[in-house]
């Protein structure tokens, strides 16, 4: 069985065997999926069966693709030109950024109900521009049924790695990883 097939089992064995409690935290109601940051293509080909794992449970599913928020976001910018020709700039501008990915990722989790998983993918392509852990922050409030972050990383003793680069964090977000069983809290 491969590691995103390990996954997509822990997964489903994480939804049987977690009731849905309204009254908990916004951030006791993200979950991230952690995987190898070489699986990321394996992932994406087999999302369809996080989606259907989800409604064999009852849930409704909904995705949120991030991977080319930052293109699209540079696009948009009026002084574009000048940061191609002064990288450095930029620097000044992502939290702006930051500010309008959060925007976008609570607008889906504002349409959705307290019985829908929310998915996000693409959480890589942001690597260098903002910290998950800020952006969950700003979103967490947000979250009414629940927020499942596929998370190219690690996860050891309750600390988070994106892409197992940058220093890890504590989140309260609950693990869903490749190992055997449900957790590897």
């Amino acid at each position: 069985m491969s590691r995103i097939e390990r996954l997509i089992q822990n997964y489903k064995r994480f939804l049987s065997v977690n009731p849905w409690d309204k009254q908990i935290a916004g951030a006791q109601k993200i979950w991230f999926a952690v995987y190898d940051k070489t699986d990321e293509r394996k992932l994406r080909v087999q999302l369809d069966e996080f989606e259907l794992a989800t409604k064999a449970e009852g849930h409704t599913w909904k995705t949120v693709d991030v991977t080319n928020e930052f293109a699209d976001w540079m696009a948009s910018l009026e002084y574009r030109e000048i940061y191609f020709e002064n990288p450095g700039d930029l620097e000044m501008t992502l939290a702006e950024f930051e500010i309008h990915v959060g925007n976008r990722i609570k607008k889906e989790l504002d349409s959705a109900s307290e019985n829908t998983v929310v998915a996000i993918h693409g959480i890589a392509s942001l690597y260098a521009f903002l910290k998950v852990s800020n952006l969950m922050n700003k979103v967490q409030s947000s979250v009414k049924g629940r927020l499942l972050v596929f998370f190219p990383g690690e996860y050891e003793k309750g600390v988070y790695r994106l892409l197992d680069a940058r220093d890890g964090w504590n989140y309260l977000a609950l693990p869903i990883t490749t190992q055997e069983g449900i957790l590897s809290a």
